[in-house]
This record gives structure tokens, C-alpha cells and sequence, in this order.
């Protein structure tokens, strides 16, 4: 059985501190702040809503840039501004305001914003703004008040990021649950990648669940073994762990028509078998967990060492090898720089370039004023978060919408697009300006946001420029015992080989066989076209439920984390929905499923990545977008707040 968490603040949000600093301490502190969420926040705390000068107000056209686009003359009002204020806050008692009303949040949050409405988002940002460790997104209900003495299990397959949030909230709920988990230890991607310069290309603050956020995060974008410590710690604080099965992998799941439960089949690390029986399961195995090596003749042939950047071996020395990188994508690109100084040679095989943004502060630690405004000033850390969430999410969607009367091309989608396009461009231009060789191979020619775009520090560039290492953008014909042979016929020796060549992100939940009403198996039933209600539900699967499901990837607009907290909550609403009607399982309507999904194909074709015809991992066998969300987060969070009866089965 789990144990109920009490309502408590999470232990991993600090009381805000008293300010005793003196007024130069202050100042140093607000030079290394973030810029945005510096006014709403202060007059958020202060109530003075005087702080929200129209001449220091974004631009919402260049919120996303270096200090959402405010020229430095800006910047450094805003931080004089925020020092008078934090001075007289301190000499104050440090004594926050009370909350403001609706009608000031408003005004603080459109401020923040430069100006947009946000009335839609206003419940979203009291939940954000659930500061010191309030947690508003807990389920409301207790199993054993909603349904007494029902006996309801739940099953989870994962115990990533997905799967601790789930058993969290379960736990909250009452509701007794088991992990299984094929890997060791807990944290999903963040225990398998282990790859040199692993890390997140989300910032901090919105790549942590809300309920246990921290100041104290060492980098503006967590290194892998940051992150695999908290989500350890998370497992740790919440008592999570002792409910966990590692080193046991699910082969099948059958639904019993007559029991209305699950059978899951395992098999342990012995290789002895079992099967779990459970109320419910949910699929918390993510998008990004089943690697994808190239179809490439002759892959098995090779005499020396070669691995998939997610399965690194760090038994194998790479100092002084001849060493070949197949792919640049996201987790190549992070590898290369890592192992450029290290080996003798280095060829990187490039079929597409990457679309890369600059990101000067990408490896950088968060400065001691940075950290001290975090420490100091109620919700100054909210509030970026929230600016992260519009500059990362829906105020960005415009940039990668299809605009008819534009005109749309493989060179942009709109207006909008082709002005990131001139923006990335110029940045690539002055990256490798000083390369005419390398330049028209690192400039794509397809629309930003039809491909997973990179973050750069420009070390990229500085690693392609290195005397060692060479880009190799030719079509490989074979792998070979020695090496590698390109189409051309023309032959490379390597010691070395390593796969950055992705996933299999369009094959969800495999490589397990799950069986639903009627003996219908769910691969079967998808025919490689894997599709959910919300990407949580799927007709003829009743209580099965999916986290990171199809269509529910974000491409610029967002966190997965967000995204996995808003299908949690509608998981245990729909749980709720059964269990309090007396039922014990719960199933989408075919007809709802289908209208939703006609939908999203509708919605991903007017996307950039949905125009495009570039290879894209977005995109399935058959060219359907299987990945990705193509509405604003909102739209997400408004529909999974609570299920609609009218849309849904219940059984028994």
C-alpha cells in the first residue's frame, strides 16, 4: 500500500530569506539577474504596480532574445528600479504585500509579456506562482473517501521523470501503485545517456516538476548527472523508491474482460518470469528510450569498438583514435565538442545540419546574484519560470506557424519564420565566416522548427574548425571491417565508430505486445500509426494510460515536464471519474478519439515540421507527425484539468 504524503511544503523550496544586505551587495546581486521577471515580480511582492513602467516594458516580438530584447539602457533602468525597491522592501522588514487581486495579476502578467492579453492564463499562473512549496496541482481526492474499501492498483512502467510524478500523485491520492522499471535505477533518459557533455536544452526552472523546485541548480541547463540526482532525491524525499522493481522489464500486458484487470508480465534480472497483476497501468516508458542505429549495409561488420551514443561505453579509451561520429543531431552535438580534444582524429558524418541558437550562458554555472535573487525575492523564481514557459512556448508558436498568404516554402513558413531563419543565419555567418568551406554545410535549407533545433554556445563551430576533426557530408555507402566506405567508393580506416543517430521515437511502448478488450493487440490496432486521446487514452484499452504519448512532444514550445504534470493530473481525474461512479475502469470513446486526432494531423500540417519534407524524427514511417503537440501549452493544460463524463466509457 502507499502511504498518503501529507500536505507539507516541498523540502526542496528554502524559506525566502530575510534581506540584510547592504545596498552595494544588492546592487552586484541585480547584475547577474534575469531581466524579465525582475518588475513583475517585484510588483508582485510589493503590491506597487507603479514598477511596471511602459518605457521598460518587452517588445513581444523580441521577448525571446537576451533580456527579452530590452537594450541595455533598458536593462540597467530596470535594475536601478529594482534596486530602489528592494531597498525599501528590506529597510520594510522584508514583509511581502498580500496577494494581489485578479485584476492586477492580470496587469503584472501582461506587463511581463510586453503587452499581450492573458486573461486565459491567469489559473496557470496562480498554479506557477504556488510558491514555497505549495503544491495547487495535488489531486483532490482520497481513495478511500471517494470509494471505501475498494482494493485499486496501479502499475507503472518507468521510473523516469514520468513515473516518479505519477507515483507522487498517486501516493497523494491514496492510491497503492508499483514501478517497474527495466533499468537499475531511477531517472529514465537521465540513468541511460551518460555520453560526455550530457545535459538538458531546457532551462532549469522549467525542466523540474512544480512541486519540487529549487534555487540552487549549479547551470542555467543541467548536466546529466545534475539531473539524475534530483530526480533520485525526488524518489528519496517522496519515499518512492521502496515501491520500486529495478532491473524488471515488461514483455506484455493482457486486459481481462471478465476481471477488468491488467496481467503484466515481467522478467527479472535473473531471468526468472512473473506476472503483476493490477487495476491499472500506466506506460511512463517516454518517446526517447529504444535507440536507433542507421540502416546502413554492413553495420555489423565493423572489427572495432562501436556503440549508440545512448548506450556509451566508457570502457573504450578514445584518446588518440581514429574515431567517426554518424549523425549531428542533438546528442551528437553535445558528444563531439566533449571528445574533439581527446582523440586523434574525429570525422563527424552529417546527412542534415542542425538549425542552431545561440545560447551564450549554455554550459555557463548561475552567477552568486542570481542565486541570491532566488533566495531573497518572492516569486522572482516564479516568475521566470513563467517567462521561460511564454519565450520557450506559446509566444514562440507564431514563429513556426504556416501562413498561407505568405506563401509558404522550404525556406520559411511566414514572415515571422523567415526572420528566424535570417536571425539563425546570421549567427551560423559569423560563426563560420572564417570557413568558406565549411559554411554552405552548416547553413540548413529547410524552415527553423521543421527539425529539433540545437543550442549553441558557439562551441560547435570551434570544434568543426579543430585541425582534427573533419565534416564529412558525402552519402555513406557501407560500414566495413576497417571502417567506413562512401558511396563514392572512397574509404575510411577508423578505430572507432558511435552512433548520435536518435531513437525509435515513433514506436511507442515497444517492445512490449499489450493486449486490450477483445484480444485486440495495440501495435496491431495502430498499424504504425500509434495515436491517443490527449496522448493519454486509446480506445479499446480501457484503464491504460500513457505519459509522453503520441503528439504530446514539444518542439520549441515548452517542457515535457509540464507536459507530464498536465497528464498526470488528467490520469487521476480520470481514475476518479470511475472510482467515484461506483465503476472500476474507464475507457475512451472511439468516435472522441478520432475527431481529436483528425485534429492534430489538421493543426501539425500548418506547422513548420508538419510543411517541411525534411527527415525528421518528428514524423513516423509513413510521413504523419506521430510526436508532436501542435496547439498552444494553454490549450494542453485547459483540457486535461478535468475529464469530460461525455467522452468517456465506464466499465463494471
Amino acid at each position: 500500500m502507499s502511504v498518503t504524503a501529507e500536505s507539507s511544503p516541498s523540502p526542496f523550496v528554502r524559506d525566502i530569506e530575510l534581506i540584510t544586505a547592504s545596498d552595494d551587495e544588492i546592487r552586484r546581486a541585480l547584475d547577474d539577474a534575469e531581466i524579465a521577471p525582475l518588475l513583475p515580480a517585484l510588483a508582485y511582492l510589493t503590491g506597487d504596480l507603479t514598477v511596471l513602467r511602459e518605457d521598460l516594458r518587452p517588445d513581444p516580438l523580441l521577448f525571446a532574445m537576451p533580456q527579452a530584447g530590452l537594450s541595455d539602457e533598458q536593462a540597467a533602468a530596470v535594475r536601478a528600479l529594482a534596486l530602489e525597491t528592494l531597498i525599501r522592501y528590506r529597510d520594510d522588514g522584508s514583509r511581502p504585500a498580500p496577494a494581489p487581486s485578479d485584476g492586477q495579476l492580470l496587469q503584472i502578467l501582461e506587463f511581463t509579456v510586453g503587452g499581450v492579453p492573458m486573461a486565459p492564463y491567469l489559473p496557470l499562473l496562480e498554479e506557477e506562482l504556488a510558491y514555497r512549496g505549495e503544491d495547487r496541482r495535488a489531486p483532490g481526492w482520497q481513495l478511500d473517501e471517494l470509494a471505501p474499501g475498494v482494493d485499486f492498483r496501479v502499475l507503472i512502467i518507468g521510473a523516469g521523470m514520468s513515473g516518479l510524478l505519477t507515483a507522487h500523485r498517486l501516493q497523494q491520492a491514496g492510491v497503492p501503485f508499483v514501478i517497474v522499471d527495466k533499468n537499475a535505477g531511477v531517472g529514465g533518459t537521465w540513468w541511460e545517456n551518460t555520453y560526455p557533455g550530457c545535459r538538458v536544452d531546457n532551462p532549469n526552472h522549467n525542466y523540474s516538476y512544480s512541486f519540487a523546485q529549487r534555487h540552487d541548480w549549479p547551470f542555467h541547463f543541467s548536466t546529466q548527472d545534475v539531473l539524475h540526482r534530483y530526480f533520485e532525491e525526488c524518489a528519496d524525499v517522496f519515499g518512492i523508491r521502496e515501491h520500486i522493481q529495478f532491473s524488471t522489464e515488461v514483455l506484455s500486458a493482457e486486459w481481462s474482460d471478465d476481471d477488468l484487470t491488467w496481467s503484466v508480465h515481467v522478467r527479472r534480472a535473473d531471468g526468472t518470469e512473473e506476472t503483476l497483476v493490477a487495476d491499472a497501468v500506466v506506460s511512463a516508458v517516454g518517446q526517447l528510450n529504444q535507440p536507433r542505429y542507421p540502416d546502413i549495409e554492413g553495420r555489423d561488420s565493423f572489427a572495432g569498438p562501436a556503440f549508440h551514443s545512448a548506450r556509451w561505453d566508457s570502457s573504450v579509451d578514445l584518446a588518440g583514435k581514429r574515431v567517426a561520429v554518424i549523425g549531428t543531431g542533438a546528442s551528437a552535438m553535445q558528444l563531439i565538442p566533449e571528445i574533439a580534444p581527446i582523440v586523434g582524429e574525429l570525422t563527424v558524418f552529417q546527412r542534415t545540419p542542425a538549425w542552431i541558437a545561440p545560447t551564450p550562458d549554455y554550459h555557463d554555472p548561475i552567477a552568486d546574484g542570481l542565486r541570491w535573487l532566488y533566495a531573497h525575492v518572492p516569486s522572482y523564481s516564479e516568475f521566470n519560470r513563467f517567462c521561460i514557459f511564454w519565450a520557450m512556448g506559446d509566444g514562440a508558436l507564431a514563429n513556426v506557424t504556416v501562413d498561407p498568404a505568405y506563401g509558404p516554402t522550404e525556406r520559411a513558413v511566414s514572415e515571422m519564420n523567415d526572420v528566424m531563419r535570417l536571425l539563425l543565419t546570421e549567427y551560423i555567418t559569423a560563426e563560420f565566416g572564417d570557413r568558406p568551406d565549411l559554411l554552405p554545410h552548416v547553413v540548413p535549407q529547410y524552415p527553423p522548427g521543421s527539425k529539433r533545433g540545437i543550442r549553441d554556445n558557439g562551441i560547435w563551430a570551434r570544434t568543426l574548425k579543430r585541425d582534427n576533426v573533419r565534416l564529412e557530408t558525402e552519402r555513406i555507402g557501407a560500414i566495413t571491417e576497417q571502417g567506413i566506405r562512401m558511396a563514392d567508393g572512397t574509404e575510411h580506416q577508423f578505430d572507432v565508430i558511435i552512433y548520435g543517430t536518435g531513437f525509435k521515437a515513433s514506436e511507442f511502448l515497444t517492445p512490449m505486445r499489450v493486449t486490450g478488450r477483445g484480444g485486440i493487440e495495440l501495435h496491431e490496432q495502430w498499424q504504425g500509426e500509434a495515436r491517443a486521446y490527449l496522448g493519454v487514452a486509446v480506445p479499446g484499452f480501457p484503464n491504460l494510460f500513457c505519459l509522453y504519448g503520441p503528439n504530446t512532444n514539444i518542439v520549441i514550445n515548452g517542457s515535457i515536464v509540464y507536459f507530464s504534470e498536465c497528464g498526470v493530473r488528467f490520469i487521476l481525474g480520470l481514475i476518479e471519474q470511475a472510482l467515484g461512479s461506483g465503476k472500476r475502469a474507464i475507457e475512451v470513446k472511439r468516435d472522441v478519439h478520432d475527431d481529436f486526432n483528425e485534429q492534430v494531423d489538421e493543426a501539425n500540417s500548418k506547422m513548420a515540421w508538419g510543411f517541411s519534407t525534411v527527415s525528421s524524427w518528428y514524423k513516423n514511417d509513413s510521413g504523419r507527425v506521430a510526436q508532436n503537440w501542435p496547439f498552444t501549452l494553454l490549450e494542453y493544460w485547459q483540457r486535461t484539468q478535468r475529464p469530460d463524463p461525455a467522452e468517456f466509457d465506464l466499465l463494471g
